[in-house]
C-alpha cells in the first residue's frame, strides 16, 4: 500500500519536472526558438487555433523566425496574433512569409526573463510540495485507520520527505542550466 503511494508521488512529482521544462521552453535565451510562438492563438475561421497547426514555422538563424501559413489569407491574422502576443518582436510580412526579427538581448532582457525562469521554478517547488502533502494526509489516512503501524507511518512519511527533496533539487538542477543559457551571450 505504501509502494503504491510512493510510485503515485513520484510519478506526479516528474510530470512537474516535465512541466517546467515545457514552461521554460517558452523563454527565449541568446538563440531563437520556435517554442517561443507556441502559445501564440490565431483566428482561423472563427476558431483560436495553435499557430503551428496553421503555418510551418521554421527558425532561419539565430535571430530570425519564419513563419509560412498554409494558406494565404491567414497572412493578417498570424500577424495581428503576434502583435497582441506581445513576443518582443514586430512581425514582417512579405506578402508570402512572415518573418520574426528578433535583436541580441539586452542584459536586462536576459535578467528579467531569469526572473521569469525562477517564477516558474517556484511553482514547480509549490506543485512538488502540494503533491508531497497530498501523500503524507494518504499515509496518515492509512495509519489513522489502523491499515499501518504508527512506525510505518513515521518511516512512509519519511520516504516521503526523501523523495520530495530529490524533486525539489532536480527543478534546482533545471532552474541553474536554463539560468546559464539564458545568460550565455
Amino acid at each position: 500500500m505504501l509502494d503504491e503511494i510512493y510510485t503515485d508521488t513520484t510519478t506526479h512529482m516528474e510530470k512537474s519536472i516535465e512541466a517546467l521544462k515545457r514552461d521554460f521552453s517558452t523563454l527565449r535565451t541568446g538563440k531563437v526558438s520556435t517554442h517561443i510562438v507556441d502559445n501564440i492563438k490565431v483566428d482561423y475561421y472563427g476558431t483560436p487555433t495553435a499557430l503551428n497547426q496553421v503555418s510551418n514555422i521554421i527558425v532561419q538563424d539565430a535571430t530570425t523566425i519564419a513563419i509560412s501559413p498554409w494558406e494565404k489569407t491567414l497572412l493578417e491574422p498570424i500577424a495581428k496574433a503576434i502583435q497582441e502576443a506581445n513576443i518582443g518582436v514586430n512581425p514582417n510580412n512579405d506578402g508570402s512569409i512572415i518573418k520574426l526579427f528578433f535583436p541580441p538581448m539586452t542584459v536586462e532582457q536576459r535578467t528579467e526573463i531569469v526572473k521569469q525562469a525562477k517564477a516558474m521554478g517556484e511553482k514547480a517547488r509549490v506543485a512538488i510540495r502540494n503533491i508531497r502533502k497530498d501523500s503524507n494526509d494518504k499515509v496518515k489516512k492509512l495509519e489513522k485507520d489502523k491499515t499501518i503501524s504508527e512506525d510505518e507511518s513515521k518511516k512512509g512519511l519519511d520516504r516521503i520527505q526523501k523523495i520530495t527533496d530529490d524533486f525539489i533539487a532536480k527543478v534546482e538542477e533545471v532552474l541553474k542550466a536554463k539560468e546559464a543559457d539564458i545568460m550565455k551571450v
